[in-house]
């Protein structure tokens, strides 16, 4: 039949759905079901169709920070904390000189912020907000240090580190004020331009799979319409030979019958004579 095709050596294609009639008769769909399903779990593939795939390696992108970072959850190993203590003398020098976190907090108070912009918590204690606020905190050194100058000297460190975070933020702050429309809009732009790119190759695989699909349809269809001529000369073929078929053994029945009446017509002669 026209389109035959073999997949895997051992399925044959030979159906035209753009032309074969009764798909929609009672129980062919619950038939090409039960077809399939029992296909399906006798089939093996004989060859590997992911063999032009390499085998994926997954340490490319990795880091060491996040191999460490695996190796530490394999060993269920808890995350280490961030230390705002860990600073070195230059560095707080350095910190303490910044007057813009001076001028900001004077600005900007801190605890109406963020009893404003941090809620407690319903249904908790009065002291739990929504936001963790333990990491800003300044505590002084506890009742029976408060003559250790090495403990006021770490709560000095801590500030001096929580100042310096802060001066960060403000400074990321103020470069996203600066640069981030401009960032973002460039950033639509590209991400607008690629979406542009995968809808125009969309449309084109989409055309692709419409003129496959016409040209199946336009195939089959070409391949039916000859099915039906040879099936119509087969109808007439094959009617020709049962009249033919029925014509000789018409014949033939005549035939004998004249014999039987030349036989017996020749044993009256014979009989007569004698």
């Amino acid at each position: 039949m026209s389109g035959t095709s073999s997949v895997a050596g051992e399925v044959f294609v030979d159906a035209l759905p753009y032309f074969d009639q009764g798909y929609d008769a009672a129980g062919v769909r619950e038939a090409a079901a039960a077809l399939v399903e029992e296909e399906t779990r006798r089939y093996r593939p004989t060859k590997n169709y992911l063999s032009y795939i390499p085998t994926p390696d997954f340490a490319t992108f990795e880091t060491e920070i996040m191999r460490n970072e695996f190796e530490r959850l394999a060993a269920r190993q808890p995350l280490e904390l961030l230390s705002m203590k860990r600073s070195t003398q230059s560095t707080l020098l350095h910190i303490a000189k910044r007057v813009l976190l001076t001028i900001f907090f004077n600005i900007h108070p801190f605890s109406s912020n963020v009893m404003h912009l941090n809620p407690r918590c319903p249904g908790c204690t009065p002291n739990c907000f929504i936001f963790n606020l333990c990491r800003y905190e300044l505590p002084a050194p506890s009742s029976g240090q408060k003559n250790d100058i090495t403990a006021w000297q770490d709560c000095v460190n801590n500030s001096m580190a929580q100042l310096e975070h802060q001066a960060v933020r403000i400074e990321n702050l103020e470069l996203m004020a600066h640069y981030g429309t401009n960032a973002w809009k460039v950033y639509n732009d590209n991400l607008a331009f690629m979406i542009e790119l995968a809808q125009k190759e969309l449309q084109k695989f989409r055309k692709q799979i419409q003129d496959l699909n016409w040209q199946r349809k336009n195939d089959q269809l070409a391949g039916g319409a000859k099915l039906r001529e040879l099936e119509s000369n087969w109808v007439s073929l094959v009617s020709k030979n049962y009249e033919i078929e029925r014509a000789i053994v018409q014949l033939e029945n005549e035939v004998g019958q004249l014999k039987q009446q030349q036989g017996d017509e020749n044993k009256e002669n014979i009989r007569q004579d004698f």
